[in-house]
C-alpha cells in the first residue's frame, strides 16, 4: 500500500493568520469570500469617491440663492485676530443660526439664504462685543474688516 502524497497549499501561508483555532475564519472558502467581501467594499467606496462635483450640491443644484458673508478680524493695533467668534442670526429672530471662529489670519465667512436682513455678532476674549447689520436683500456678498476694541476692567474689582 503506498500512500498519495498531497500537495501543499501555496497560499496558506498569506492566510496564516486567520488560522487561529477559535476563529470563525479557520475554513479556506470563509477566507476566500472575505477577501472578496473586502475587494467589493474597496470598489464601491473607490466609485463613490469620483462622483460628478455636481452631487455635493444643495437641492436646487445650485448655490446661486446664497448669500457670502466674508469678515477679517483685527485687534486695535491692526494684527489679525484669531479665535473670534461670530455669530449670525436673522434679524427677526432671537436663536444664532451661524456661528464660526476666525482662523489664523482672522478670516470667517457664512453662507446664508439671500433675500433677508442678518444681525452678526463677534466676540473675543479681552475685546468688547461689537455687533454689524447685514442686509442680505440686494448683492450676493459682503466683506467685513472689523477692528475689535479692548475691554476696560475699570472696577470689577478681579485680580490683577
Amino acid at each position: 500500500m503506498t500512500k498519495k502524497k498531497t500537495k501543499k497549499k501555496r497560499f496558506d501561508p498569506l492566510f496564516h493568520f486567520f488560522r487561529h483555532p477559535l476563529s470563525p475564519f479557520g475554513h479556506p472558502t470563509v477566507v476566500r469570500l472575505t477577501i472578496a467581501l473586502a475587494g467589493l467594499v474597496w470598489l464601491a467606496g473607490a466609485a463613490f469617491a469620483f462622483e460628478p462635483a455636481g452631487g455635493a450640491q444643495n437641492s436646487s443644484g445650485s448655490h446661486a440663492h446664497d448669500y457670502i458673508i466674508f469678515v477679517t478680524v483685527f485687534t486695535d493695533r491692526g494684527f489679525a485676530l484669531t479665535g473670534a467668534r461670530a455669530r449670525v442670526r436673522r434679524s427677526a429672530e432671537k436663536k444664532f443660526r451661524w456661528e464660526a471662529m476666525s482662523d489664523h489670519q482672522g478670516e470667517l465667512a457664512f453662507r446664508v439664504p439671500q433675500g433677508a436682513e442678518y444681525e452678526m455678532t463677534i466676540e473675543a476674549r479681552g475685546f468688547k462685543t461689537q455687533t454689524r447689520k447685514i442686509d442680505a436683500r440686494e448683492d450676493n456678498q459682503t466683506d467685513l474688516a472689523i477692528r475689535m476694541e479692548p475691554q476696560t476692567d475699570a472696577g470689577t474689582g478681579g485680580k490683577p
